[in-house]
């Protein structure tokens, strides 16, 4: 058994030059929060960065210090682990517009008060922005590679799209160039959750104790269930009912499945901002990669000499094989060398973060190369 990952440290960096964004404005004063776990080698030449979920966080390979539990990628980064920090020096941040040290909506504005809904809306680019001037400040000048799954292969696909020279390999897993309308669809009723929630009080919440507790709570339970599969939830749930002999006639939670989603849903709110929710999945619907560079995919990465590796899942109906393979052909079009798998696990979009053996070969395979 691999021994624990030490963490090499968690800092907040603090932008010196207001951060140009898509939307047209720039933001100033700018903090990044992030960890680094091993030692960064005398030519640089050994930094991995990884790129979180919609809500991950920097903590991948230590312990949240709200919620205790281990870091949300904790089987894959460590001594002797796929992400070997004994080889690698392992960088994660937490995104721009998030509420884990970042700047974001609950950050404080120049009077003090929480941005709310005065933060300017954001995008996948404007939160690799942010990480290119981390790594800009931490003196690297290429990656050995940046990994990303979910919302994070988005940002791995935006480095590698708009800093083509930033990085030497590119592994995207259970990712997509672009959202499709039903993710947005999913992602509106996440938000307009949120917003009906009187508690909301249209963003300006921090001031009165309590958030739309109820809001977030119902977005994040249906959200979870997209990223889970029917197969899985058959199997962990069925119909069984929970803690109960017989149905109540009424609308406690009867069933197992409905216990599970209203204990995610309440725990999450623990941990996110209300409003971090909003803007970020904001920027994940924006998100659209060929868009960006004129509306053909293969000219993202007309620029790219990286190596890429593309991973999905058979039971991902989020972001489903299909989206993998398009992104496999524009890369084969643009004469970029790439491999492709899809691999077979029962856990649905969530199988980049559970027990998948065949995912650990994967990536220690292609990071080794």
């Amino acid at each position: 058994m691999a021994s624990a990952p030490i963490l090499t440290a968690s800092t907040v960096l603090e932008l010196a030059a207001p951060l140009p964004l898509d939307g047209g404005q720039s933001l100033a004063g700018v903090r990044i929060s992030y960890e680094t776990y091993g030692t960064l080698a005398a030519d640089k030449s050994n930094a991995v960065l990884i790129c979180h979920a919609l809500t991950g966080d920097q903590h991948v390979a230590s312990p949240h210090p709200k919620t205790g539990k281990p870091g949300w990628w904790v089987r894959m980064v460590g001594p002797g682990k796929p992400i070997d920090t004994d080889r690698f020096f392992v960088i994660c941040a937490n995104v721009l517009g998030s509420c884990m040290g970042s700047t974001g909506p609950a950050s404080a504005a120049a009077d003090g008060q929480p941005y709310a809904m005065r933060f300017p809306v954001i995008t996948i680019r404007d939160m690799v922005r942010g990480h290119v001037a981390l790594l800009d400040a931490l003196g690297i000048e290429r990656l050995h590679a940046v990994v990303g799954g979910s919302m994070g292969g988005m940002q791995a696909l935006s480095l590698a799209a708009n800093w083509p020279e930033r990085a030497g390999t590119v592994l995207v897993i259970a990712s997509t160039a672009r959202h499709s309308a039903q993710n947005i669809a999913f992602h509106e009723v996440g938000r307009q959750a949120i917003m009906a929630d009187p508690q909301w009080r249209g963003g300006d919440y921090h001031a009165h104790g309590k958030g739309p507790e109820a809001g977030l709570a119902v977005a994040r339970m249906a959200a979870h269930i997209t990223y889970l599969s029917e197969e899985g939830m058959h199997e962990k749930f069925g119909r069984r009912l929970q803690n109960r002999d017989a149905k109540t006639f009424g609308f406690d939670a009867d069933f197992q499945v409905e216990s599970y989603l209203r204990h995610q849903g309440l725990s999450f709110t623990d941990r996110f901002d209300a409003n971090s929710y909003l803007y970020i999945t904001r920027a994940m619907d924006y998100f659209d990669l060929a868009e960006e560079h004129g509306g053909r995919l293969a000219d993202a990465f007309a620029g790219s000499s990286a190596r890429f590796c593309l991973v999905s899942f058979d039971t991902d109906w989020l972001y489903p094989t299909s989206e993998s393979r398009n992104i496999a052909h524009a890369l084969n079009a643009a004469g970029a060398p790439v491999s492709f798998v899809e691999l077979s696990a029962p856990f649905g979009h969530d199988s980049f973060l559970l027990d998948v053996p065949a995912l650990d070969r994967v990536i220690d395979g292609f990071l080794r190369q």
